[in-house]
């Protein structure tokens, strides 16, 4: 059971009724992640515009869901590494390239490259160096596309901590994490 109430999205302040509608719009249903940070209406519009701001990037889409799995194993969390593993496949990735993504593996170099630099995100909690910073531009990142990876990273975090945080029951498959406690 979640440490924190699930929002009934039926009984909401009209701006969460709105933000609520456009998740079910995208999802077909309301995520219990969202119902969860949905508790705080400026938590909730901070999350919703988040995603949709970088869902609207110069990143592939794709990508964007390799390093939300990558992250989610890095952080241990079951809820974000089900929903980006189903959400990596309708953006066009195979179960394979997601299940490698998850482990910071790919066999595109500029993919791997963006993996590798969001690791060193989390791990380092945002300790990088200009040639942590080059080896992506190297590949052929721009700085937009860069500081959007940044931006992944950050989001990803935010809803990992709040599914790990508040204990939120998954409602995607479930997929097994990679990385060791």
């Amino acid at each position: 059971m979640s440490h924190i109430p699930l929002v009934d999205t039926t009984n909401v302040s009209s701006n969460q009724e709105i933000l609520f509608q456009q998740i079910k719009g995208a999802f077909g249903v309301v995520p219990n992640m969202f119902k969860a940070i949905g508790n705080s209406s400026a938590a909730l519009e901070s999350m919703w515009t988040s995603f949709s701001a970088l869902g609207n990037g110069s990143l592939n889409p794709k990508l964007g869901e390799k390093i939300a799995v990558l992250v989610a194993d890095i952080n241990r969390c079951e809820y974000c590494l089900a929903a980006h593993t189903v959400l990596g496949q309708k953006a066009g990735a195979s179960l394979e390239e997601m299940t490698a993504a998850q482990s910071g593996k790919s066999s595109d170099p500029k993919v791997l490259a963006a993996l590798n630099f969001a690791a060193k995100l989390v791990r380092e909690r945002a300790n990088v160096s200009h040639s942590d910073v080059q080896a992506v531009r190297d590949v052929g990142f721009s700085d937009e596309e860069i500081a959007e990876i940044l931006a992944h990273v950050a989001l990803n975090i935010f809803t990992n901590y709040t599914n790990v945080a508040f204990d939120v029951p998954i409602d995607f498959p479930k997929v097994n994490l990679q990385s060791p406690k």
